[in-house]
C-alpha cells in the first residue's frame, strides 16, 4: 500500500457524504450527552502530541493520517452507517477525547459508552469536477481532525458521477477517512479499509466480519505509564539516548545531503512516491540478505548508508526509525499510536563487503530496539532535553495484514495530511506489490533535488544487490556521482 498525499489519489467526481460521530449533540451537559469522566491517563506520546499542538499556531491542524479504498456500489447508506457505529463500538479510543486545561496544564479525559454514538450524515450537492472533492476533503479533513476536538475523525464516502469513467470507478464507492495522529499510527490506516469493508459486508447482509479481537488503546496507555514511571539515569534507554544526542551535539541526525536552511515563509512540504521493487525482485533482494545471515530491514538500512557515503562522502550514517510497541496480543489489531522510536548509526568506514554493512545494520537494530519501547518524551524529561527529530526512516512489512492481497484490487492507499517542517521523513513499506518507498521534504530546489538523487542512488544499490546478491562499497571519499 503506498502512503501518499491526498493529491496523489485519483479522485472523480460526484456526490459526497460526510460521516460525523456525535455524542448527545442536543444535551445540555456532558454527562446528559453520554460523556463519562475518565481517569485513564494518555499515553506519553499523546500528551507530547497535545502539548505540541496547544503551542503551535496551527493548533493541531494537518496532523491526520488516513486510507483511501473502494468498495462495491451503489452505497447502501443505512449498512455504512450501521458498519461505522460497530466500527467506532471496537475502538474505544474512537469514543473517548483526552485535553489540556490550558490554564493549568493538567490533563483530562471523558469516554462515550459502547452505543453512544450516533452519526451525523451530512449529504453534499454532486460535484461536478473532481478540484471540488479534493478541495471539500482537504478543507473537512484539515479543519476536523485537531487532537484538541472530538472527534479528531471523519468519514467521507464518494459516489462517482455515472460520467467520470475515466477514473475506473464505474459501479464503485470510494471511501476516505482521516484521524489525527494522536490517534492512529502507520499501521492502523492499513487496517481500516478491511475493517470497514468487513462490517459493510457483514451489514449488507454478507458473511460476518470475524475481526480479530482487539483491547483498547486507553489501557494501553494506562500500562505504559505504569511501566516507565520512574526512570533511572543510568537505564538503557537514556544512556543510550543521551550518547546518541551527545554525537550530534544536542541534536537528532539531519539528512545525509543539503536541504538549505528553514525558509521563514512556511510552505507545504514536497512529497514522492515510487515502487523501488516489484513482487520478484524484493522476494530476490530479501534472498541476498538472508544469505549473509540478516534481514531485507537490515539489507534496506545498508542500502541506504552506501547510498549516503556514495552522494556525501561521510561514512556513518545516522537516523532514527520508529518501532511499533505492541507487545502484548490485544494490541496487534488496537487503533492508537503504539509507536517507540531507535537510534541507528551505521559507520562503513571500516567495512570490506556490503553483507559486513549488513551485519553492522542488524547489530544496531537488535541494540537499539528494546529501548523503543521506553517513549521518547519519556527519555528527554530523564535528560531534562528536547529534540526534533529531522530524517526519519520507517519500514513495515505488511503482506500480511488482513486482505493486503486485495488492496491493489480495491485502489487502496494509506494518506497522510501536509506537512510545514524542515525535515525528511522516508517510509519503506513492503506489499504484496513489491517495495515502495515514500518521501516528504522541504519543498525547495534543493532540497527537491538531492532528495530525489537519494532515493536514485538507493535504486541503484538495491538493484545492484538484486542482480549479483551484493553491492559495491565507495572506493573513496568525497561525493561520487549516481551515475558511476
Amino acid at each position: 500500500m503506498e502512503f501518499t498525499e491526498l493529491a496523489d489519489y485519483a479522485i472523480p467526481a460526484g456526490t459526497i457524504t460526510e460521516w460525523i460521530p456525535s455524542v448527545g449533540p442536543h444535551a445540555t451537559t456532558p454527562a446528559l450527552a453520554g460523556w463519562r469522566p475518565d481517569d485513564r491517563p494518555t499515553s506519553y506520546v499523546h500528551e507530547a502530541h497535545l502539548r505540541t499542538s496547544l503551542a503551535s499556531p496551527r493548533r493541531g491542524r494537518e496532523s491526520w493520517l488516513g486510507a483511501a479504498f473502494e468498495m462495491p456500489g451503489p452505497l447502501n447508506k443505512p449498512a455504512f452507517r450501521r458498519a461505522v457505529l460497530a466500527w467506532i463500538d471496537r475502538h474505544e479510543s474512537m469514543r473517548s477525547h483526552a485535553s489540556i486545561d490550558e490554564e493549568q496544564g493538567t490533563l483530562s479525559r471523558v469516554t462515550a459508552a459502547k452505543g453512544a454514538v450516533d452519526i451525523w450524515q451530512v449529504e453534499q450537492e454532486p460535484c461536478q469536477q473532481s478540484s471540488e472533492v479534493f478541495e471539500h476533503l482537504h478543507y473537512l479533513f484539515d479543519e476536523y481532525t485537531s487532537p484538541l476536538a472530538w472527534p479528531a475523525y471523519a468519514f467521507v464516502t464518494l459516489e462517482p458521477l455515472p460520467s467520470d469513467g475515466a477514473y475506473g470507478t464505474e459501479g464503485k464507492v470510494v471511501v476516505f477517512f482521516a484521524a489525527d495522529h494522536s490517534i492512529i499510527d502507520g499501521l492502523s490506516t492499513v487496517l481500516v479499509a478491511h475493517e470497514i469493508t468487513a462490517l459493510y459486508t457483514e451489514a449488507t447482509g454478507g458473511p460476518p466480519a470475524a475481526l480479530f479481537e482487539t483491547g483498547s488503546y486507553l489501557d494501553f496507555g494506562v500500562s505504559e505509564r505504569k511501566v516507565h514511571a520512574e526512570l533511572e539515569h543510568t537505564h538503557d534507554a537514556v544512556v543510550t539516548w543521551r550518547r546518541f544526542l551527545d554525537e550530534g551535539h544536542g541534536e537528532l541526525p539531519a539528512f545525509p545531503l543539503d536541504i538549505g536552511e528553514p525558509n521563514s515563509i512556511a510552505s507545504p512540504q514536497g512529497g514522492l512516491s515510487a515502487w523501488i521493487l516489484d513482487a520478484e525482485r524484493a522476494d530476490a533482494f530479501s534472498v541476498a540478505c538472508r544469505k549473509t545471515g540478516h534481514s531485507l530491514f537490515s539489507g534496506l538500512l545498508a542500502s541506504l548508508a552506501v547510498a549516503s557515503a556514495e552522494l556525501s562522502g561521510e561514512t556513518e550514517f545516522r537516523t532514527i526509525t520508529p518501532v511499533h510497541t505492541r507487545d502484548q496480543p490485544e494490541w496487534v489489531a488496537s487503533l492508537g499510536w503504539f509507536v517507540g522510536l531507535c537510534p541507528l548509526s551505521i559507520d562503513i568506514a571500516d567495512a570490506d563487503s556490503f553483507g559486513a554493512v549488513v551485519a553492522q545494520a542488524t547489530e544496531q537494530v537488535t541494540t537499539t530496539k528494546p529501548i523503543a519501547r521506553v517513549p521518547l518524551d519519556r527519555v528527554f524529561r530523564a535528560l531534562g532535553t528536547s529534540a526534533t527529530p529531522r530524517f526519519v526512516v520507517s519500514f513495515m512489512d505488511v503482506r500480511f495484514a488482513p486482505m493486503a492481497e486485495h488492496w491493489h484490487d480495491w485502489n487502496a492507499r494509506a494518506l497522510r495530511s501536509k506537512q510545514y517542517e524542515h525535515n525528511v521523513y522516508i517510509w519503506i513499506n513492503r506489499t504484496p506489490r513489491g517495495v515502495n518507498i515514500a518521501a516528504r521534504y522541504p519543498n525547495t530546489e534543493l532540497a527537491t533535488a538531492n532528495v530525489h538523487r537519494y532515493v536514485g542512488a538507493l535504486r541503484r544499490v538495491v538493484d545492484e544487490v538484486v542482480d549479483t546478491g551484493t553491492a559495491a562499497l565507495p572506493t573513496r571519499a568525497g561525493p561520487i556521482a549516481t551515475n558511476q
